[in-house]
């Protein structure tokens, strides 16, 4: 993969970079704020070397409040295909659902002092390169909100919501049915169950996935 990564701290951003760097990967850049990244990626797509993904922190310079999130938020609108990783540690629910709601496909959003392993952390990466949803289950909480109306979702049995709240993390069908114990064919099951009460197209082909997840995240 190609990356970019965009953390103002500079002991974690070099850190960064020679962790992934160390997994085979490729850093083509690596910026202290929103505003450079930006400038980055434009001049790398320009050369028709758009990264695969940006590794973005929320708060950066000169406020430290959002800078990265509005950053990320320019980039998808200006290079659709461009995978986000937004990397921080705080849940900004607000932009993240303005993010998740302009395409979550190769989306992601992990909180820095949850992710206690390498490979999983690559794992995240290289999954938001071949276009997936990877959420840490804290922000899934949070985005969740407090209440919701009947969409759908008050007609899935208990296992189907298991099952639909493994899939707004990020997980495949196969990890899902690791997680919950369950064969493959059983959770195949229960997706497409999941699907036809939250009344989802079978034209919307694998997209329907994410309109799940969207739905569950009341976004």
């Amino acid at each position: 993969m190609r990356l970019v990564i965009a953390e103002d701290s500079a002991i974690l951003r070099d850190g960064l970079v020679a962790l992934v760097t160390r997994r085979g990967h490729e850093v083509v850049a690596a910026v202290a704020d929103g505003d450079e990244l930006v400038a980055q990626v434009a001049h790398l797509a320009a050369t028709g070397v758009l990264p695969d993904v940006a590794v973005v922190d929320i708060r950066m310079p000169p406020t430290f409040t959002d800078e990265g999130l509005r950053a990320a938020l320019a980039l998808r609108a200006a290079h659709p295909e461009l995978g986000v990783l937004l990397f921080s540690q705080y849940v900004e629910t607000r932009f993240a659902s303005e993010l998740l709601t302009g395409g979550a496909r190769g989306v992601g959003y992990l909180l820095k002092d949850r992710v206690a392993d390498v490979g999983e952390f690559v794992d995240a990466l290289t999954r938001i390169a071949a276009g997936q949803t990877v959420l840490d289950p804290e922000v899934v909480s949070q985005l969740m909100g407090a209440s919701r109306s009947d969409d759908g979702l008050a007609r899935l049995t208990p296992r189907e919501t298991e099952v639909l709240e493994l899939m707004a993390q990020g997980r495949s069908n196969s990890a899902i049915a690791e997680a919950l114990f369950l064969s493959y064919g059983a959770v195949e099951k229960n997706v497409t169950s999941i699907f036809g009460k939250l009344g989802l197209p079978q034209d919307a082909g694998d997209h329907r996935r994410v309109l799940a997840v969207l739905r569950y995240l009341k976004i």
